[in-house]
């Protein structure tokens, strides 16, 4: 194994375990310091965890920019704290006799740009402090609505009091959210009963690895690691020359020919990307530049 990685994991992340323990566990077997995660998993949620290694860990933002998807069962008829099944119960109620057809009608208007108020219970700051700390120590706050994205609700199995779906979504959604609202709409309530993250932009859950397999096999830290350049790779691209790779390394402006937008990404004649530019005028302005270059 190299002394330093930098790359992209695609974790499939184990029921009880929090973002932060995949985290720990991927730096003690990588005798890595520099190691983080892209978009939080829920303790209870299973499926695609995106980590980073190294200079890797600086495109991870970019990396969860992507739709997400996700399988998940809805229990309606009940409602819970935490809107999921972690929390305690706090209202139930006879589930009304649905057919898909309602079902699909009930999840119709949460399909495109909507507003969706978070769950009481979220890793969101107000004041400098978790939402789920807040919340535990007794104190209501009403967050106001934000701006979420759902592409499409695919309606998998119903076998009531659960449904089962398949969403696929923007950065920020609350797929707890989406279930107590559904089950707002049927008037009877619900929570979400099971959650599991499918894929994150190009990170499929098909191409994931288990911590399991990694501490049964070491070598397969570097076997699975994907290039950094997996975060910017619809991102429109310039290949630069030596003195123009110098240029990037000491933050200067640099021109790039045949590369238009808001943003760039420049790599060295071996395909290795180095860095992240902004234009400037006639120029390309990099802003984050990778240390391994």
């Amino acid at each position: 194994m190299p002394s330093i990685l930098s790359g992209f994991l695609n974790i499939d992340k184990a029921a009880g375990m929090t973002s932060h323990d995949v985290v720990a566990q991927v730096r003690r077997l990588s005798r890595q310091k520099r190691v983080g995660h892209g978009g939080t998993l829920d303790p209870a949620a299973t499926g695609v965890l995106p980590i980073g290694l190294g200079d890797a860990t600086r495109l991870l933002e970019y990396l969860v920019e992507g739709k997400k998807s996700y399988q998940a069962i809805i229990r309606l008829g009940s409602t819970t704290t935490t809107d999921d099944a972690e929390g305690p119960l706090i209202t139930s109620a006879p589930v009304p006799s649905l057919t898909t057809t309602d079902l699909e009608a009930a999840f119709a208007p949460f399909i495109g740009v909507i507003a969706q108020v978070p769950p009481a219970y979220s890793a969101i700051q107000v004041a400098g402090q978790r939402m789920y700390d807040l919340a535990r120590q007794g104190q209501e706050i009403e967050l106001p609505p934000r701006t979420v994205e759902i592409d499409r609700i695919a309606l998998l199995d119903w076998s009531s009091p659960d449904v089962s779906v398949l969403v696929t979504c923007g950065k920020g959604t609350y797929i707890r959210a989406l279930a107590r609202d559904v089950g707002a709409a049927l008037g009877c309530g619900a929570h979400l009963a099971r959650l599991r993250r499918t894929a994150v932009g190009p990170l499929a859950v098909e191409q994931a690895i288990t911590l399991d397999a990694l501490r049964a096999d070491p070598n397969l830290l570097s076997a699975r690691m994907l290039s950094p350049a997996a975060a910017v790779a619809d991102w429109p691209r310039a290949v630069v020359d030596e003195p123009t790779r110098q240029a990037i390394r000491h933050g200067r402006a640099v021109p790039l020919s045949g590369v238009e937008g808001d943003r760039a990404c420049a790599y060295d004649s071996h395909d290795t990307l180095i860095a992240l530019l902004a234009p400037l005028g006639d120029l390309w302005q990099p802003y984050k530049v990778l240390r391994s270059t």
